[in-house]
């Protein structure tokens, strides 16, 4: 419990920093973001359980990596990192997954997400900000990749890379449980 406040604790001096910087008000974030007001309020006063959704469009309207919207302080210069130690920022009604697992430092993040999906569950990510690039690697079974409506089939060994600002679904296919990593390349911050 201990942890995810300390968690919710960053994530909300994180926004309300990131918003600061940007120099845009509640209501402002709040309607680029198209999140409540409300929802923000609580947000920036640790309060409340913001969803995955909810945290890749504050990031993306702040031109963020969700990472960078949940990390606290710097922990040196080598970071390991075990799936199991963060917590599922989706999960599916079958038992899929996601988990943010690391987001490497600069001025263009990558992500670093491990993902869990079982047959015939999916979650549909809505687009990213202009000059977003995902890559999904799948390690075991098979994933069915749809973008911008074409379905695209990705088993065990294969990797895909596609630009993440337009509708991309991920879906389990088979009869496997799949299990895949994936990689979100965040355009260069501009200064």
């Amino acid at each position: 419990m201990l942890e995810a406040e300390a968690a919710l604790r960053a994530l909300a001096h994180n926004v309300r920093a990131a918003r600061t910087r940007a120099g845009l008000s509640l209501d402002e974030l709040g309607r680029r973001a198209k999140v409540s007001k409300g929802a923000l309020v609580g947000l920036e006063k640790a309060q409340g359980n913001p969803n995955f959704a909810t945290l890749v469009r504050l990031a993306d309207t702040l031109g963020l990596s969700v990472s960078a919207l949940m990390d606290g302080p710097a922990e040196g210069r080598v970071r390991v990192v075990s799936a199991d130690a963060v917590r599922p920022l989706w999960a599916g009604e079958r038992g899929s997954e996601a988990r943010l697992v690391l987001t490497t430092p600069g001025a263009a993040p990558v992500e670093v997400w491990r993902w869990k999906l079982e047959p015939g569950e999916e979650y549909p990510s809505h687009p990213h900000q202009a000059g977003v690039v995902e890559t999904v690697s799948v390690v075991h079974g098979r994933m069915t990749l749809v973008v911008d409506g074409t379905e695209h089939p990705v088993e065990a060994g294969q990797t895909a890379t596609y630009d993440g600002d337009t509708a991309h679904t991920y879906r389990g296919s088979g009869t496997e449980t799949c299990h895949l990593i994936m990689t979100v390349h965040i355009p260069p911050t501009r200064g």
